[in-house]
């Protein structure tokens, strides 16, 4: 049995239910800008030490809600062990992101490739979302999450991080239905990725198309967003899952905000590049809202964070439905004093907009 939640305001929010005031939780809220951070990795010897061991990403997942009064919590863990739990080897490489030892590239590697086994190579995953739940105590909501299959696509072709990720892209226009199998295998992987962390005790589900935005419309429309579809609909089969809100957060895809509404997802993401008026008017009361604050604000002067922080709050406006967010991850060299700058203005001035 898990202890009754103390904090609800996230997942109100995420139900368009009205709230006291506006909750925020940022993406990457547990990493490196945070001393005790540096700190954990550094006893775990390695990012992948970090992640893999279950106490170590219940001790970073906590972290910054012992100095931020943030509304949420999210899983530490990294969008690559699904393939890494393919058996491409995946390494990090000290300041060159993520490496494939064995990337996908022929009709033969894609048909080796099997949704992973959820209690054997990812048990660390569900182990850790266990511990956080039982120490989070209810406290706030706990988030789990997952890379989108065209995401992970992009890394396991290419075999690294990439301006363009050209190697997909052309797959995709020379193979298409090859790029679907493999589309087709990550969209069963993420979908039972993430039922595994909701029975393990995840309370939301959120969706990271890092790279969806740079397809065209068409291209998004066949290879990214119609695998985000095939992962809601079988969550919403789920024993576990139906009943958790689901976040699909697609990074400079504003102009599909629309189409992605129905999906049948709880709530979208929304980078910096539009406005939350225009997007609250593109879903049409659908979904949710998650963010949008431009990450390099919080580089600024705390008066330009509260400034900037109250124009995102009018952007959207006294309605239901906006969790606090940023358009993308906090960087490493914010300073954690304006962290805590931000939150305390998003609680401060979402109860002055729920005044009038």
């Amino acid at each position: 049995m898990h202890a009754p939640l103390k904090n609800d305001r996230f997942l109100r929010a995420l139900r368009r239910e009205p709230v006291d005031t506006t909750p925020i939780w940022v993406m990457r809220q547990a990493g490196r800008y945070l001393p005790e951070y540096r700190a954990t990795r550094e006893r775990a010897g390695s990012f992948m030490g970090l992640a893999q061991n279950p106490e170590f990403a219940c001790e970073v997942t906590l972290q910054p809600l012992q100095r931020f009064d943030l509304d949420a919590a999210i899983l530490f863990s990294d969008i690559l062990t699904i393939p890494d739990a393919m058996g491409l080897g995946l390494s990090f490489a000290q300041g060159e992101g993520p490496q494939f030892a064995h990337p996908v590239r022929t009709a033969a590697d894609i048909a080796r490739l099997a949704v992973p086994d959820m209690d054997g190579e990812l048990r660390y995953v569900t182990d850790a979302v266990r511990l956080i739940r039982r120490e989070l105590d209810g406290r706030v909501p706990l988030i789990g999450f997952a890379g989108s299959p065209w995401t992970l696509a992009c890394y396991m072709v290419e075999g690294h991080g990439s301006r363009d990720f050209a190697l997909l892209k052309a797959l995709s226009w020379n193979d298409p239905a090859l790029a679907h199998r493999l589309l087709d295998v990550l969209a069963r992987s993420v979908a039972s990725y993430l039922a595994a962390q909701a029975e393990a005790g995840a309370q939301a589900l959120m969706v990271f198309d890092t790279w969806g935005g740079m397809l065209g419309p068409k291209a998004f429309r066949e290879f990214s967003l119609r695998y985000m579809q095939q992962v809601v609909a079988a969550l919403q089969a789920d024993a576990h899952a139906r009943k958790l809100p689901v976040i699909l957060f697609s990074k400079g895809a504003g102009q599909h905000l629309a189409e992605m509404a129905d999906s049948g997802c709880a709530a979208l993401g929304v980078d910096w590049t539009i406005n939350l008026a225009d997007a609250r008017r593109a879903v049409a009361g659908k979904v949710a809202l998650q963010g949008n604050l431009d990450p390099t604000v919080l580089r600024a002067s705390p008066d330009v964070i509260r400034r900037e922080a109250r124009a995102v709050l009018d952007s959207y406006g006294n309605h239901p439905g906006h969790v606090f967010n940023l358009g993308h991850g906090i960087t490493p060299e914010v300073d954690p004093e304006h962290m805590k700058v931000l939150v305390n203005e998003v609680h401060a001035y979402g109860r002055t907009l729920r005044e009038h």
